[in-house]
């Protein structure tokens, strides 16, 4: 089954969220959204998710789900937000408990927010599968950048978060809390092992060297032949030892701090006070 897929790429973020469409109805789910927030002002803003809302409503599409592949570091989602105007549950990988007993140790969370992945409509394992009216997603748990991230196999297409990027610019970062250079190799081996003409799709691009226009879309062959990173045979040793010094060299995202906070609470801000404000927290030499 060859799903129909529309990509939305958010300038700020350099994110790509997914409209994937059942070919035989109506019925589609949404992958990674994006809420658009401005770190100097504290302010949110809806146009990102606003632009996919259009697109369903203008098709006549209905949202079975809102899917994210793991907990992001460099945008805020809108899972709640589309939600409300058009429906559908949100899910995300089991694990998403790692994460929220890390990070709500970091922000100094308190035992008032719970670690158990209950924000969330639906918590995926591995092997589990889902419905987007009549085609089936299958589910594969490829952690190493996060611990919760996942692939979502929708027929012929794979989107595989931030686990690969194009193959021209390789992998993503495995520095984070949880994060892991060797099994981030493994779960690309798992994805390569997918055949070659299944379709990737990656959850951000930043226009590799030499290449003048954003891309979201390969094959699993092309990864296997051409990723810079894990392509042409590259061993497990050589990938690891690049990307452990690689990442040591890189800045946290800029969007760090307010992401980890909303999206570990399924993309719902923090308990208002009872004056009706919302506060997030800025922990000091913590990552």
């Amino acid at each position: 089954m060859t799903p129909e897929v529309t990509g939305f790429f958010d300038d700020a973020t350099n994110t790509i969220s997914y409209v994937v469409r059942d070919p035989n109805g109506m019925t589609c789910a949404i992958i990674d959204s994006v809420l658009d927030f401005d770190y100097s002002s504290g302010r949110t803003d809806t146009r990102s998710a606003d632009a996919v809302i259009a697109f369903v409503k203008d098709k006549g599409y209905e949202v079975a789900w809102l899917l994210e592949s793991h907990v992001h570091a460099d945008h805020l989602s809108a899972a709640p937000y589309i939600q409300e105007q058009l429906g559908g549950k949100i899910g995300i990988g089991d694990r998403i408990t790692v994460v929220q007993d890390t990070f709500g140790k970091v922000f100094n969370e308190g035992t008032e927010f719970q670690r158990d992945g209950s924000q969330f409509d639906q918590l995926f394992r591995e092997g589990d599968s889902l419905m987007i009216g009549q085609m089936r997603a299958d589910v594969l748990h490829t952690p190493g950048h996060t611990p919760a991230c996942l692939t979502y196999v929708i027929g012929d297409a794979a989107f595989v978060g931030d686990t690969l990027f194009m193959p021209d610019f390789g992998t993503a970062r495995c520095d984070f809390p949880g994060g892991s250079s060797e099994v981030l190799f493994e779960s690309v081996q798992k994805i390569l092992s997918l055949p070659d003409e299944t379709r990737i799709f990656v959850g951000h691009d930043y226009k590799a060297p030499g290449r003048d226009h954003y891309a979201w879309e390969s094959t699993v062959g092309e990864q296997k032949a051409a990723n810079v990173h894990v392509g042409d045979g590259k061993s497990k040793e050589d990938f690891i030892e690049m990307r452990d010094t690689r990442d040591a060299s890189l800045a946290m995202p800029k969007l760090i701090i307010p992401s980890l906070q909303v999206n570990m609470r399924a993309g719902q801000m923090p308990e208002a006070d009872e004056e009706g404000d919302v506060f997030l927290k800025v922990p000091v030499n913590k990552l």
